[in-house]
């Protein structure tokens, strides 16, 4: 009975209306409006996305003037579904009707990379949202960066923040790199055996840095993870709220200092690979930057954060890390930064 369906004329034409939701991003970057918050991010939005305008600007706006100011040659565009490889052509794309008509559409970016070829959807469908990522950045000439993201692969507001906050934070540590304190501060902690990380980018580089194995001291596999799933309390998109709610918050557990090591009496590590270094340096602030961002936008509890694969840096290294960021690139007007911890129950 399936194989009967998925042969008769009837599949064809719903491939057909499938296909037809396919616009090459170059396209959408050429006919959508952009526009500019006042804190200077680029941005534009093209076809279903469901994400209301108020949520929409309320994140965009929480990115401070001063990091805005540099991201000027991306812009960032929010999409139904931005797929993972590009089309072989629109017209090869409006007129197939075979039964594997998108998987074929879909598989050309092997053959053919060119950046041109990248395609967003105008709206969700199961099978491509089966084919679509998180996001897509597209060279659109003259070093110019569109950043697709896909807005209805994310199921609630902090999933859509994280994934805008993150791509901005990357883009700005690729423009400025990372302040001297910052560095200081972060490969302190690092020296003083710190535990965790704040991802898995920044985990594996900082284990790298002191000739460690990558995945060395890695939770259980039983802790949550919400990054990966964005599974745990869910935020749905224009969910009333009885006041901006933009202070992180941490999850129930003691408050280490800096200097809480691993080893109290650990040695001075006698190797460092200084890229490894380097790259662990920029992880970490690009992280930083996100979390700082995202507990502007929206109320954030820090546990949120925590994956399976690298233990979560102590909830006080952290916070020493965001209040210097915070002090390096002060809030926008309307939105507030504080560091509130929990009490054990």
């Amino acid at each position: 009975m399936a194989e009967g369906l998925q042969g008769s004329p009837v599949s064809s034409v719903l491939r057909r209306e499938q296909l037809e939701q396919l616009v090459r991003a170059a396209q959408v970057a050429r006919e959508a409006e952009v526009r500019l918050s006042a804190n200077g991010v680029r941005f534009a939005t093209f076809g279903e996305t469901g994400v209301p305008t108020p949520d929409l600007d309320r994140m965009l706006e929480a990115v401070p003037s001063a990091i805005g100011a540099a991201l000027g040659a991306n812009t960032y565009y929010f999409v139904p579904l931005a797929l993972r490889e590009s089309s072989e052509s629109a017209e090869s794309a409006e007129s197939a009707e075979s039964n594997d008509a998108i998987g074929s559409a879909l598989e050309s970016s092997a053959k053919k990379p060119a950046p041109e070829q990248a395609m967003v959807a105008r709206t969700w469908s199961d099978d491509l949202g089966d084919s679509a990522i998180c996001h897509r950045n597209v060279e659109l000439g003259s070093g110019h960066r569109g950043v697709f993201i896909s807005t209805r692969l994310m199921g609630d507001r902090f999933a859509l923040s994280f994934e805008f906050f993150i791509n901005v934070a990357h883009a700005f540590v690729d423009a400025t790199g990372v302040p001297e304190r910052f560095a200081e501060l972060a490969w302190q902690q690092a020296l003083d055996n710190v535990r965790g990380e704040t991802s898995m980018d920044a985990w594996e580089a900082r284990n790298l840095a002191f000739g460690l194995d990558p995945s060395a001291q890695s939770e259980p596999a039983s802790s949550v993870s919400r990054r990966s799933s964005f599974a745990a309390r869910v935020r749905p998109f224009s969910q009333p709220q009885t006041q901006p709610q933009t202070q992180p918050q941490t999850q129930p557990q003691s408050q280490p200092g800096l200097a809480a090591n691993l080893a109290a009496n650990a040695p001075a590590p006698a190797f460092i690979d200084e890229k490894e270094r380097r790259l662990y340096l920029e992880s970490a602030f690009s992280d930083a930057v996100a979390i700082y961002l995202l507990s502007l936008a929206l109320d954030l509890d820090y546990s949120e954060l925590r994956e399976r694969e690298y233990p979560l840096l102590p909830p006080a290294a952290l916070a020493a890390r965001l209040r210097l960021v915070a002090e390096l690139f002060p809030p926008n007007p309307g939105y507030e930064f504080s560091v509130r911890y929990r009490r054990r129950a």
